[in-house]
């Protein structure tokens, strides 16, 4: 079944997404591939771009919806956008969240970060590492911002990461730096789901991770979180979520 974006609906703030197909899931594996059964009977190879553990939202047998692009440059004409989880669809594509925030603050939508003037996507930050986003403004300087994928959801609690992440710890450790020359510096993570009622690391999983977010936010960087609004059109930026450390 392909399903069409919604007309009537454009107007609204979110990414939409291109038309999908619906399928179910046979299986996700190394890493960026997925098998996916079509209604129409074809099993197809998708790409995943999903580079996580995707704990908690890959299981074989679920609905999922894909992307289909006729490029002669693609090897793989189908792209995975969603799976359709007990609690709620779920954003599979880990592109969606810098574009969305990127495009929530241009549009004003966080009122956290309505003082800038201009967004810069993929900043130098250090010798070897990139931040996803500077703000800066005339009166208010510059605020780096970097933005984590999360789809890790148990019993109302998002969780990041779903997967041991060095990356991320070294993320946290630059803003850290930066923070100590005096300026601004946040987290975003976009829960890209609707099922969860509150935020935290995941420690049973990358111990690392939550020792450094915790030293992060004493030293004064910044955490918000927010989930989404999916449906088969679009997704749109959701409620800001409580976090807990």
């Amino acid at each position: 079944m392909t399903l069409k974006s919604n007309a009537q609906t454009d107007h609204k703030p979110g990414l939409a997404f291109p038309e999908l197909i619906q399928g179910t899931l046979v299986s996700r594996y190394k890493r960026f591939l997925a098998d996916i059964l079509l209604e129409n009977g074809e099993t197809v190879t998708a790409h995943c771009p999903n580079s996580g553990a995707m704990t908690a939202c890959c299981q074989p047998g679920r609905p999922v919806y894909v992307s289909y692009h006729d490029r002669p440059e693609r090897k793989l004409k189908y792209t995975w956008e969603l799976i359709d989880m007990p609690g709620s669809l779920v954003g599979v594509n880990t592109l969606a969240p810098n574009r969305l925030i990127r495009k929530a603050i241009t549009q004003g939508q966080i009122k956290a970060f309505t003082a800038y003037d201009t967004v810069t996507a993929e900043v130098r930050a250090g010798e070897h590492s990139r931040l996803d986003l500077m703000l800066t403004g005339e009166t208010s300087g510059k605020c780096y911002i970097e933005i984590k994928n999360c789809t890790l959801v148990d019993k109302g609690t998002a969780m990041f990461p779903d997967a041991v992440t060095t990356r991320g710890r070294n993320h946290l450790l630059v803003l850290q730096e930066l923070k100590k020359l005096g300026h601004r510096c946040a987290m975003i993570f976009l829960i890209q789901r609707m099922d969860a009622r509150r935020f935290a690391p995941a420690d049973h999983i990358d111990p690392a991770y939550g020792t450094a977010l915790r030293a992060a936010v004493k030293s004064g960087v910044e955490i918000h979180v927010y989930d989404v609004s999916l449906d088969l059109n679009r997704i749109r930026l959701g409620r800001q979520i409580p976090w807990e450390l």
